[in-house]
């Protein structure tokens, strides 16, 4: 009766060791009991990153790891706008949370630890333009750049005819400006996006134009 405990705790190291970090969910359905985490985060076999997701305390982290832990936190998010910018090294900013975008019906779960800031797309915008990366053994949905900057613009239209304020125009600008001379994305990828999104002709259209007869 003694010896379960350990082989189930062999078992969560074993599986850490493979997918990075998990959630409780996930050694539930390995046959993990609870109880079993409980011990071995007490005796700091694991250490638990955010409520219910844990990993290993030697696990090397990289510098996207914010990434890793919130797609665990949010299975069917998209990281997106300023965090999809940095993870694409398009910007020189560092988000002080981790933009993540979701479905129009999908759970929008409460997140205390990290930082995360969720947005909900539409259901035209949300599956397009998604690329999967892998970042501590955990499969990371990331938008592309080109479509990451058509998003951009689309939030900074909203903030020009709401709030009045250009500045997030003049950031999606910059990162569009910054992508073609990384060559990170083509004019035609960025106007495919825009007109999906409705907002190339007012918005895109002219600025990318400017960027393309001056480059």
């Amino acid at each position: 009766m003694k010896k379960e405990p350990q082989r189930q705790e062999d078992r969560a190291i074993s599986l850490l060791e493979k997918r990075g970090m998990m959630r409780l969910s996930e050694f539930l359905e390995e046959g993990i009991t609870s109880a079993t985490i409980s011990r071995m985060e007490q005796k700091g076999a694991v250490n638990q990153l955010s409520r219910g997701l844990y990993q290993l305390p030697d696990a090397l982290l990289d510098g996207n790891h914010s990434l890793a832990v919130a797609a665990k936190l949010i299975p069917n998010g998209v990281v997106c706008y300023d965090s999809a910018l940095a993870f694409h090294e398009l910007t020189d900013r560092i988000p002080p949370y981790v933009w993540m975008a979701i479905g129009p019906r999908d759970w929008r779960p409460k997140i205390t630890r990290p930082r995360i800031q969720i947005m909900r797309f539409g259901t035209k915008e949300f599956d397009k333009g998604v690329e999967r990366h892998i970042i501590e053994g955990v499969s990371v949905p990331v938008y592309t750049p080109a479509k990451t900057i058509v998003d951009l613009f689309k939030s900074g239209q909203r903030q020009k005819a709401f709030y009045n304020a250009p500045a997030g125009l003049a950031h999606a600008t910059q990162a569009m400006k910054d992508a073609l001379r990384l060559r990170k994305a083509t004019p035609s990828e960025i106007a495919r996006y825009a007109v999906d999104a409705g907002i190339w002709e007012k918005i895109v259209q002219p600025r990318l134009e400017t960027l393309t007869m001056n480059a």
